[in-house]
Order: structure tokens, then C-alpha cells, then sequence
């Protein structure tokens, strides 16, 4: 869980496309959106700060060479961390790399909160190009385990609903990005795991 502090806090979400949550939900909010109304507004943490910097088509790679940009200046209190979807396209070749990047970004962080998540499913034709996800995901718990950074384990949430390589469709808009569904169910999963209830009256 999250340890809310009394003084107002800053929350920094980093990652790719998803978390910038550009086009695929065409209008309705990405999962930091719904982030930022249940902690600013339900959990009445007005002053608080929620900044997306999220970067469309972005690796672990891009993030830890911009980190002082995208993440550094704001010295957040929580750092939100979900990246893997576009490093997985490098497929097992990638997989080091994926893992010695991600390491050095919570490294860097050091004093936050750090917030680790798996990469969501892709659709059934979006996993050629993404044969070895499953790995990166894998890769994502060791770190959090190894680190000791909450873990919000996407892949095994959308597993649950979508057992036995059933197609996610309802929940994307395309093979790899989610819908506003999609983005829902990651930004309440998120919630939970971090101990922050769930979004009400959305």
C-alpha cells in the first residue's frame, strides 16, 4: 500500500503510450486520469499534484535517458512505473536490456515510492509482434520483488477475466492499446493495489 503523507504529495506517472493514454480512448479518460480524480478530488487531496509524463512509443531505454526531464525535477513522492509493451517487440534479444534499464529508473529514484506495473495483454493479433510479453512481465515482478516496489500486475488482472488465451477485444481498441474500458479497469486495479478504494461515480 501506499503511505499517504499528511503535507501534499507529488505523483509522477511514467511510461509509454498507455500512460500517455493518446487516441484509443478517444475523449474519455486514461487510467493517470482517473488516477488524478480519485486522488485529488474523492480522496479530497486537493493540493496534491499529478503529473503524466508519459511518452507515446517510448522504451525503458527512452525514459532513463530523459529521466531528470520526465522525472527527476518533479522529485515525486510516488513514482508509477509502466513500461515493457513497445521493449517487448525486441523480443528475447531485448529482454537484458528491458531489465538492466528498468532497474537503473528505480535506482535513480531513490526516496519515492516506487510503483512497478505489468504490461497489459495484447490482443490475439497483436501477439506476434509481441511474442515474448509474458517474459517482460516476468521481468517486471523480479524487479519489484528484488526492489521492494508495490507491483500492479496488469497481465494477471486481465488474465482472470481473459483465461486460456481468450481475446481481450472488449477492453482494447486496437492490439495492443485499451479502450476506455481498458483504461478503467487498469486505473481501478491500480487503485486497489495501492489501497486507495476504487473510483466511485464514473
Amino acid at each position: 500500500m501506499i503511505e499517504l503523507s499528511a503535507r501534499p504529495m507529488t505523483w509522477v506517472a511514467a511510461g509509454d503510450s498507455i500512460t500517455q493514454a493518446v487516441q484509443h480512448t478517444y475523449g474519455a479518460r486514461g487510467w493517470v486520469e482517473h488516477l488524478h480524480e480519485r486522488i485529488r478530488w474523492q480522496l479530497d487531496r486537493l493540493t496534491d499534484i499529478v503529473v503524466n509524463s508519459g511518452v507515446s512509443a517510448w522504451c525503458a531505454r527512452d525514459v532513463l535517458g530523459s529521466y531528470d526531464h520526465l522525472i527527476g525535477r518533479f522529485a515525486p513522492d510516488v513514482l508509477s512505473i509502466s513500461l515493457g509493451t513497445n521493449d517487448a517487440r525486441a523480443g528475447l534479444d531485448g529482454l537484458d536490456v528491458f531489465h538492466a534499464d528498468l532497474r537503473a529508473i528505480v535506482a535513480r529514484a531513490d526516496g519515492a515510492q516506487i510503483v512497478l506495473h505489468t504490461p497489459v495483454l495484447t490482443s490475439m493479433s497483436g501477439r506476434a509482434a509481441r511474442a515474448e510479453l509474458p517474459a517482460y512481465c516476468r521481468a517486471v515482478r523480479e524487479i519489484a520483488r528484488d526492489t521492494g516496489a508495490l507491483l500492479v500486475d496488469h497481465e494477471a488482472h486481465w488474465l482472470a477475466r481473459f483465461p486460456a488465451g481468450a481475446d481481450p477485444i472488449p477492453w482494447l481498441d486496437d492490439p495492443a492499446h485499451p479502450n476506455a474500458v481498458g483504461h478503467l479497469q487498469m486505473a481501478n486495479h491500480t487503485l486497489r493495489t495501492l489501497g486507495l478504494g476504487e473510483l466511485t461515480d464514473v
